[in-house]
């Protein structure tokens, strides 16, 4: 069975609030962000968020700082960017938290006067080398205990970053989100990888879209939605009601409703 969550908005300050809201709209989860200032390592009390967990029936993911990048060049950044990852899979363990979503970052580029050349493509053997040395330290974090580190897509895949994703995907410990507004937004250009890897599809970001304006609420946009509320389905995805107002989540939470009653009837 599908479940269904929300993400930390702006507008609700206390993870408390989001709970609430959560709870409120009897979804199942909150997708908690770690670029917000209150959801920092060592900013996040596990037994208050467990019985926040418990006072509203609700439970979590986790959404890693979208400026994670444990291939750095830099030995020092690499370094704080897994000991984010592996103190946060620690935190997991705690809280039973299945889902760590996070982004594959594309490093710096030079720009030439005809091209971009990334030095993660340039120096590709250092990059998928970390690439390496990041699963087998996820690997050896999670240790069985049933957590799935997802990795989202954001504007379009690059080759280095397809090779970095299937030396990840080797690993069980590995695993994909799409995020349909996002591909929605780059022409489509991630939905053939993520789909010739459908069996790793574990977590799914859905928002509706315009052109390149995403985050909008479910039924506003011009996306085929039922398309991949059936891909859901198929992997019996958690998905995240990824609009970014109280509004515009109510609304998708309205029209997922309306679309399951309909589905059941």
């Amino acid at each position: 069975m599908l479940k269904f969550g929300m993400p930390t908005l702006i507008e609700l300050g206390t993870l408390e609030e989001c709970a609430a809201k959560c709870g409120a709209l009897q979804l199942d989860f909150v997708e908690i962000n770690m670029n917000l200032p209150q959801y920092q390592p060592g900013e996040i009390d596990a037994d208050r968020c467990k019985d926040i967990s418990a006072k509203y029936g609700i439970s979590y993911t986790i959404h890693l700082d979208e400026n994670l990048n444990v291939s750095d060049f830099n030995p020092y950044i690499a370094e704080g960017y897994k000991r984010t990852v592996v103190e946060t899979i620690e935190l997991a363990k705690k809280l039973d938290i299945p889902v760590l979503n996070m982004h594959l970052a594309k490093g710096v580029y030079f720009t030439l006067p005809d091209r971009r050349v990334y030095l993660f493509s340039r120096y590709r053997e250092r990059y998928l080398k970390s690439m390496t040395a990041f699963k087998e330290l996820c690997e050896r974090t999670v240790d069985g205990a049933g957590i799935t580190v997802c990795l989202e897509n954001s504007d379009g895949y690059t080759e280095f970053q397809k090779e970095a994703l299937e030396i990840l995907l080797e690993s069980p410990v590995f695993g994909l989100t799409f995020d349909i507004g996002h591909d929605h937004g780059c022409g489509g250009a991630d939905e053939k990888f993520i789909v010739e890897h459908k069996s790793r599809l574990v977590h799914m970001h859905m928002h509706d879209a315009l052109g390149a304006k995403n985050h909008l609420a479910l039924g506003t946009g011009e996306i085929d939605l039922e398309k991949y509320l059936k891909l859901a389905e198929e992997r019996n995805c958690r998905v995240v009601l990824e609009t970014k107002t109280v509004s515009g989540l109510t609304r998708s939470v309205e029209w997922i409703r309306s679309r399951l009653n309909a589905t059941a009837g």
